[in-house]
């Protein structure tokens, strides 16, 4: 069944490359995310391709797509839709906010309210909508990708610490390298590469995908592993708030999503050593002193990671190999 992961996951990985020039592990972190059935948050300053790279996933997958262009003005009903009363029939007519689509571009989410934000708490979580108490199921494969600027900028609303635990990964794209920018200045001279971009993948092969990534097997040790470090942020003395069983759920899915996407039906320790950043760094939160200290969440999920013992290997041995 890994086969099938495999195949979707390189398929659209080198489609959206052809968009998104030098980041490729970036890009494999975002099908990662479309693979557990979670959604994706991309943090970084404006211009890098955080909007594009959302597009050409959307593109390279046969899905409905829409765009929720985030700002202070916006009402939750702008993003799940509304109720209408129709004079003729007289009744209320549904009609379906952009959340209605499977795959939902979310620009600049923290432009948003925190009341508007949390339009999208039920939907991320429950894939449903519910307007004027009639719930309203919505269709798979569902995926939030939402992009958003540094909470350091104006204009910005932080997100609400229960929306970020609904992301199963945070990522930061980072600016290109001098020779990844000419290229992308040659991609782009003519025509953008994302107008010719087309469907590599459809909708029944990413639910079979989807599926086939969670019967990659975990051993006991594995899961104690991924238990000991999501427990040992909870533990940190520089951290308020550690990751939460979210956090547990969704490190697991990422570690059998990567196994999977390289062609094993097992997983290993260093899954959960590449992912664990991605997967929990946002999820924590710094007390006051780590704050004054300058001390990042990354930084301490790394130091977990050196710091908890790896199944089937002695601590004399795990420093003897570095």
């Amino acid at each position: 069944m890994t086969t099938i992961v495999q195949s979707v996951a390189e398929r659209l990985i080198d489609n959206v490359a052809r968009v998104i020039i030098g980041k490729r592990n970036e890009i494999r972190m975002v099908v990662l995310g479309l693979l557990c059935q979670g959604h994706v948050l991309l943090e970084d300053v404006p211009g890098v391709g955080k909007t594009m790279l959302a597009k050409a996933l959307a593109r390279s997958v046969g899905a409905t797509f829409s765009r929720i262009q985030f700002t202070p003005d916006m009402l939750p009903s702008d993003v799940t839709g509304v109720s209408i009363f129709n004079q003729r029939t007289n009744e209320f007519e549904f009609r379906p906010g952009p959340i209605m689509a499977q795959i939902v571009l979310t620009d600049e989410i923290n432009r948003a309210t925190p009341k508007t934000q949390s339009a999208l708490l039920e939907t991320m979580e429950e894939r449903q909508v519910t307007v004027d108490g009639t719930t309203y199921p919505l269709q798979e494969p569902f995926l939030v990708l939402a992009t958003q600027n540094p909470i350091e900028y104006e204009g910005t609303f932080p997100l609400p610490e229960a929306q970020l635990d609904r992301f199963i990964v945070r990522i930061r794209l980072g600016y290109p390298t001098p020779q990844e920018e000419i290229a992308m200045l040659d991609a782009q001279q003519l025509q953008h590469p994302l107008a010719t971009l087309r469907q590599v993948v459809s909708s029944e092969e990413l639910l079979q995908a989807q599926r086939a990534t969670r019967e990659v097997y975990l051993n006991y040790d594995m899961k104690t592993y991924i238990m000991e470090v999501v427990g040992a942020t909870r533990r940190h003395p520089d951290v308020y708030l550690g990751a939460s069983p979210r956090g547990t759920l969704a490190l697991f899915r990422l570690v059998q999503a990567h196994a999977a996407v390289l062609g094993r039906d097992y997983c290993v320790p260093d899954d959960v050593k590449l992912l664990a950043e991605p997967a929990l760094a946002h999820r924590v939160i710094l007390g006051p002193t780590a704050r004054t200290k300058d001390i990042s969440t990354s930084s301490i999920v790394q130091y977990i990671l050196n710091s908890t013992p790896i199944p089937g290997v002695t601590v004399g041995q795990r420093y003897s190999q570095h």
